[in-house]
């Protein structure tokens, strides 16, 4: 299934119709004007077909309240309702073409300028300490991992964010590839996180994003006394016209940097870790062990 399958899996499966959709972060100004503009449209074009609110609901098979709020730019309309809507007002398909601009904001502000960077970056570079990388997570792990989270995120919150992480990974799928080097500590690809059938799965996942040409693949093993990236995760990305973005945790506010001399001293963290860390052929058949035991 392509990652773009996996997110609408996920986006259209995980809520009843009565329940409400995603709300708008009340910081995202782009957000907020995109959903109200939506809301707008769809409560004109309900008003000029003569249908109340409620009447709405019932033939559409919403709940009255998700209507409002839908209308309202409380709530970012799902696909699903664009398309209904759309066949109960006989908006000959430019309500559903909405469907392309609430795209662009269903996912959090932080994650859509993550991805945006990712997707134009020609190289990049992650080390993560605590975790596998989220760009190489299965849906199921990223799931476990948000529901393990306290304070609890909602079913709602958990499910919009897990679709937002899977979205990413169509970074595998860009041409011309980007070249993606991953090291990951020992610690978390032992941990059986969402139960051994979804850990299973992780360690083969990772075997098989491993084999694209375009990825290398390492492991810090737990017996490396100490390394530069011990105080949390490192990532850095590089453009076609030469410019970089880098970022770390515990690093200059862990705030992204595009200073060079910050960025030298992130690529000397990276660079020191990556020849600590196991050679890529190790680090599979180290996998590839840990796959056996499970």
């Amino acid at each position: 299934m392509s990652v773009d399958a996996e997110a609408a899996r996920l986006e259209s499966g995980a809520e009843g119709p009565d329940e409400p959709g995603w709300e708008v972060d009340p910081d995202d100004d782009w957000a907020l004007a995109v959903v109200t503009t939506v809301g707008r449209q769809l409560k004109l074009r309900r008003e000029a077909s003569g249908m109340r609110a409620a009447d709405f609901a019932v033939a559409a098979g919403y709940g009255e309240d998700l209507v409002y709020k839908i209308e309202s730019g409380k709530r970012i309309p799902r696909p699903e309702y664009l398309d209904r809507a759309d066949e109960v007002l006989g908006a000959g398909g430019l309500l559903a073409a909405m469907k392309e601009d609430v795209k662009k904001v269903r996912y959090p502000k932080k994650v859509r300028d993550l991805a945006q960077m990712e997707a134009r970056a020609v190289e990049i570079g992650v080390y993560v300490c605590h975790s596998i990388s989220g760009l190489l997570q299965t849906a199921e792990h990223a799931k476990a991992a948000f529901e393990s989270r306290q304070p609890s995120y909602s079913r709602q919150e958990v499910e919009r964010m897990v679709a937002a992480r899977v979205a990413r990974q169509a970074i595998f799928e860009k041409e011309p590839a980007p070249a993606l080097g991953f090291v990951l500590e020992e610690g978390p690809l032992r941990r059986p996180l969402g139960g051994r059938m979804v850990w299973r799965a992780q360690l083969e996942h990772l075997l098989a994003v491993s084999e694209l040409r375009n990825v290398t693949l390492q492991v810090m093993p737990t017996h490396c006394e100490v390394h530069p990236g011990l105080d949390g995760k490192i990532e850095l990305l590089k453009f076609e016209d030469g410019t970089a973005v880098g970022r770390a945790e515990g690093a200059f506010n862990g705030r992204p940097t595009s200073e060079p001399r910050q960025l030298r001293i992130l690529e000397l963290r990276y660079g020191t870790i990556r020849a600590q860390a196991l050679p890529p052929r190790e680090s599979l058949a180290f996998i590839e062990q840990l796959l056996g035991e499970t």
